[in-house]
């Protein structure tokens, strides 16, 4: 164990208002990083992957960023407690309209007579706000339900079975998510049906919580070190469960 490393000790959120944390700022940048990638690299593409056995099965290539997001938030809600991912949350959201935003500006400036590219800009731009929109209403619902979730199942579990709330509240946070995204971003637009939207929707649900039992051991390994660093293993016995507030 490093110099800088501490016994974790159990607290109430509360007592975290009069300690320095020393990587949460870290840990919220990563968290708002990884919402914006998802939605600015990830979310307009459907890929695919060939299965043995059920053939092409279609996918949105966000799921290479948005999981993480979902991890992070576990990590948050484990290490510093609810009301520290709470502000997290709505850092991300505030960072997502800014971005749309924005979007709307810059793709709506004159493009310069002998610059090409305007097309393709407003293709891959120009569905950002609606992307952003469905994104934060999604978000909003889902990662609120699965920090609420993580944090309420730390307290029935008395701190024990971390697995079982990262995965527990993922299933639950990750199924609101996907059931509002989809449906709000991409039906009725150009080349999605609603079998497709149906399809990639159930099929998101399903690769995301793989993606969290799959780096449950990173999750583990996050959330320990920081705790140790940190020195605290923070419980939310009294905390204000409203998702209206950015303060803790």
């Amino acid at each position: 164990m490093g110099d800088a490393d501490q016994e974790p000790v159990k607290v109430e959120a509360q007592a975290l208002r009069a300690r320095p944390l020393r990587w949460f700022d870290f840990t919220m940048a990563a968290f708002v990083t990884v919402l914006l990638l998802s939605n600015v690299l990830g979310a307009g593409k459907v890929a695919v992957i060939q299965l043995p056995v059920v053939g092409e099965w279609p996918f949105g290539a966000g799921i290479l960023f948005f999981p993480l997001a979902y991890v992070l938030g576990d990590v948050l809600t484990e290490v510093y407690g609810y009301a520290r991912a709470r502000r997290c949350i709505w850092a991300g959201i505030a960072a997502m309209l800014f971005m749309a935003f924005m979007a709307t500006v810059v793709v709506a400036l004159p493009p310069a007579r002998d610059w090409g590219g305007q097309a393709a800009y407003e293709r891959v731009f120009g569905q950002v706000p609606r992307i952003v929109f469905a994104s934060i209403t999604a978000f909003w619902a889902g990662e609120f339900a699965n920090s609420f979730i993580m944090a309420k199942m730390k307290l029935w579990t008395r701190g024990r079975h971390l697995w079982s709330r990262t995965i527990g509240s993922t299933v639950v946070g990750q199924g609101i998510d996907s059931a509002l995204f989809y449906p709000l971003a991409f039906l009725g637009a150009p080349g999605w049906t609603p079998q497709l939207v149906l399809t990639v929707m159930f099929t998101q649900w399903v690769l995301k919580v793989a993606w969290e039992v799959l780096l449950t051991p990173v999750t583990y390994a996050v959330i320990g070190f920081l705790k140790r660093r940190e020195g605290v293993d923070v419980f939310d016995e009294r905390t204000d469960f409203t998702p209206f507030r950015a303060s803790v």
